[in-house]
């Protein structure tokens, strides 16, 4: 016999979703997809999940072929990364006479290619409800199931895109926030899925109020433990270390201009001479500050006036670490480019170097190159940048190891340690977010590096040069930051790390991995009851 509805309305509203048809359902799974993206940076309203993934298994119930499934999930996708992403075609602004092509791919066709992932997600997830009977709680682990496999394949496939993971939502919310420490981001994600899909238990062939109210009861569990875990963690601060982090506040518009180049530097150099310079031990600066070639080669001839110059602001004992391109040679001969960090003492000297190993597609290197018409260059050199060598831990005088990341790396979870050796004792992130101006991206971009710190128990200082620079402890907490679109510097001591490795820097994607299979196991075993009852 089928339960009485725990809402009329609700069973009369879940109803009129499932039975809607063509443009009217994938218009309303296309709006959901919007709604959910308002949980995420910067506007973080989290209780709009609550409305966007019970409609999407509403809607998804009224399919009856995978065809419809992967519509429904295409559009949700559509929906949800043309406002989540849209700040991406900011950046072709700055020189949209050359870019102007790409305006269409960047605004629509990123959002399209994403919500083909999404597509696939939806179509599995309609194979198995239909193929086993799956209802009631066993739908919404399903779906939160084929939710986090699409973020991980769209993270990991074509070079990897892991930007606007639905668990980035919770980063104003530090003690559900903690979970990243366990399970990292995709765990994040698949418990947030999970809860906020279990209200479509409210309205069905079983309504139900248990489902939802035993999702509420996990929330409340991890935000229990999260706030157990931070309670009386007053890290301290690494002694002797005070760092002074610059964000500039460059238009990307006169960055690269020749005759803008010495004045940016000469900005860059007052700033980091300012008041106070004499208390400061390493001075900071954002991705490619330096706007000319640099060599890890201290005795490089034709380098030493520039080293000099900027050795002058470099703290005795310390050092200046600035991000900055590094023109070399490969073996036949060939100049090669690369994206780098490099840490400079008093004298002139290079005391470390550091190669970006993860690049931008279209922004540093152009995928397929062979392949594309003439004259498509990803950089003004008009040559791809090189990758380095991987994630390392750079020995800096007068400080402890740091792992450094510049720009997108820090957005790619459980990839931004060395494996092996001594863990890096803090993360350095420097970026230059000034190509997307006033949008949410470089909001998006901060609160990515929030979660890198939390789930990998260690502090995170980020420079850029314009918005947000900060420093952010093992926690999440924020000790300090530069607004977006603003001057200034921040000097700030060095936080500790985490007194002891968080369970996801140890294991990484093994445990969200592990959360996964038991979630599958138990709607195999449900479905596998429902069969032989």
């Amino acid at each position: 016999m089928t339960q009485p509805a725990v809402s009329p309305r609700l069973a009369i509203l879940a109803c009129r979703v499932t039975d809607l048809r063509g443009w009217r359902r994938l218009g309303l799974s296309a709006l959901a997809g919007a709604v959910a993206t308002l949980a995420l940076p910067p506007a973080h309203i989290l209780p709009l999940l609550w409305l966007a993934f019970p409609l999407l298994i509403w809607l998804l119930r009224g399919s009856d072929r995978g065809r419809t499934d992967f519509a429904i999930g295409f559009a949700f996708g559509v929906g949800h990364h043309v406002p989540g992403l849209y700040w991406i075609s900011a950046a072709l602004f700055t020189d949209i006479g050359r870019f102007w092509f790409m305006l269409p791919f960047a605004l629509l066709g990123l959002p399209a290619l994403l919500g083909l992932f999404l597509g696939a997600g939806t179509a599995a997830f309609g194979w198995a409800r239909r193929r086993f009977g799956l209802t009631g709680w066993a739908e919404a682990v399903a779906l939160a199931l084929a939710w986090v496999a699409v973020e991980y394949a769209r993270g990991h496939l074509f070079t990897g895109f892991p930007w606007n993971l639905l668990g980035y939502g919770w980063v104003p919310i530090l003690p559900v926030l903690q979970f990243a420490s366990v399970a990292g981001i995709y765990g994040l994600s698949l418990l947030t899925v999970l809860v906020a899909s279990l209200p479509a238990t409210l309205a069905g062939p079983r309504p139900s109020w248990r489902p939802a109210l035993a999702g509420v009861a996990v929330l409340a569990l991890v935000a229990g433990w999260g706030g157990w875990r931070m309670a009386g963690q007053g890290l301290g601060d690494v002694p002797g270390v005070m760092l002074r982090v610059v964000q500039p506040n460059i238009p990307q518009e006169l960055k690269w201009k020749e005759e803008a180049k010495i004045n940016n530097l000469r900005h860059l150099i007052s700033m980091s001479g300012a008041e106070g310079w004499d208390r400061i031990t390493h001075v900071i600066w954002p991705e490619t500050a330096v706007p000319y070639f640099l060599s890890s080669d201290s005795s490089n001839a034709d380098q030493q006036p520039l080293t000099r110059l900027l050795t002058q602001i470099a703290p005795p004992g310390g050092a200046l670490i600035t991000g900055g391109n590094r023109l070399a040679t490969d073996a036949a001969g060939n100049y090669v480019y690369f994206n780098s960090l490099f840490a400079l003492t008093q004298g002139g000297h290079v005391a470390a170097s550091f190669d970006k190993f993860h690049l931008v597609p279209f922004g540093e290197y152009l995928p397929l190159r062979a392949l594309l018409p003439k004259g498509m260059k990803a950089v003004a050199a008009g040559a791809d940048f090189s990758a380095g060598p991987g994630p390392q831990s750079l020995t800096l005088p007068g400080a402890p190891a740091a792992s450094p990341l510049i720009c997108y790396e820090v957005i790619f979870p459980g990839a931004v340690m060395p494996r092996g050796g001594e863990r890096p004792h803090w993360l350095l992130n420097v970026t230059n977010d000034a190509w997307y101006g006033q949008t949410a991206g470089p909001h998006q971009h901060f609160a990515i590096t929030i979660v890198r710190a939390v789930e990998e128990g260690v502090p995170l200082v980020r420079a850029a040069n314009t918005g947000i620079s900060g420093v952010i402890d093992a926690y999440g907490r924020v000790r300090g930051s530069v607004p977006l679109g603003d001057s200034g510097n921040l000097d700030i001591s060095l936080p500790q790390r985490a007194v002891f490795v968080p369970l996801y820097a140890d294991f990484g994607d093994l445990v969200p991995a592990l959360i996964w299979l038991g979630l599958l196991l138990a709607i195999v075993v449900k479905a596998r009851r429902q069969i032989t009852a």
